[in-house]
């Protein structure tokens, strides 16, 4: 029987967040304005930027520019490592709505953990539940938080995280923190779920890829989603910004999700847990 992927996953709260969503790193300016107006063209309702990103205006002009209804569009945006703490932390979310022009986000997440201070993982946390309280962030959640940095967040909160974002991808999985995430209801997402373009050459996936009739850059979205794993892809090609959104029409098998989930294990992993997104 097909595994049935819907258009959206439901967070803790009753929010529903859309099943793929558009990454933005590294992408600023006129490129990223014309870059995310495409991306919604083609039917991306999900955009996933950061105060990290510098480019959080060029998304807001392309949100206003598209003309399309802003609740229609579901926007994360994070707080990143240099502004933690409550004080701060209220200061880059007031930054970072002015800079997209909105007048809520959908999503904020705390960007990394501070692994130099327990007190400001929970004070930015803090902020971030006053935030929800205020209505101007619907749903909240964090990024790149093993177990450990989890725990101290769920030991100390009032209101629990909705959403985790890891670097995740064929090749690197974090099974430990999936499974703690996946017991506590938290909705994981997936940044560089390609692996930053390195397993678009990786002669297993071309295979399975082939198997399926299928771009590999479709096998890593759709492997994802069939482990309940949101993927951000991102693309400055349109085509393949539709391609990459045309992964429901398939499942992959039991048997080659059982060896992509394990790819790391049969050859091992080059990739960085923990690099810069």
């Amino acid at each position: 029987m097909k595994k049935e992927i819907k258009e959206s996953f439901k967070l803790i709260n009753g929010k529903e967040i859309p099943s793929i969503g558009f990454g933005t790193s590294l992408i600023v300016g006129d490129e990223c304005v014309n870059n995310i107006k495409q991306a919604l063209e083609v039917g991306y309702t999900h955009i996933d930027t950061a105060a990290a990103y510098k480019n959080e205006e060029f998304i807001g002009k392309a949100i206003k520019e598209s003309r399309i209804p802003r609740e229609n569009i579901f926007i994360t945006s994070k707080v990143w490592k240099d502004s933690m703490g409550y004080e701060n932390t209220m200061k880059s979310f007031n930054n970072t709505l002015k800079k997209l022009g909105l007048d809520y986000i959908d999503l904020f997440l705390i960007h990394w953990p501070s692994n130099k201070s327990k007190e400001l993982n929970i004070e930015t946390w803090k902020a971030l539940e006053d935030l929800y309280k205020s209505g101007k962030v619907k749903s909240i959640g964090v990024s790149n938080f093993l177990e450990n940095h989890l725990k101290i967040i769920l030991d100390n909160c009032e209101i629990m995280p909705m959403v985790n974002q890891l670097e995740f991808h064929p090749g690197l999985i974090r099974k430990d923190t999936i499974d703690f995430c996946k017991e506590k209801n938290i909705i994981l997402e997936a940044w560089a779920p390609l692996g930053k373009g390195k397993m678009l050459q990786n002669e297993e996936l071309i295979r399975i890829a082939n198997k399926y009739n299928k771009s590999t850059a479709q096998i890593c979205i759709r492997w994802c989603l069939q482990n309940e794993v949101i993927p951000l892809p991102k693309s400055s090609n349109i085509d393949r910004m539709k391609q990459n959104k045309e992964v429901f029409d398939f499942e992959i098998s039991e048997e080659d999700m059982y060896f992509i989930n394990n790819m790391e294990f049969f050859a091992g992993s080059d990739m960085d847990p923990m690099t810069f997104n």
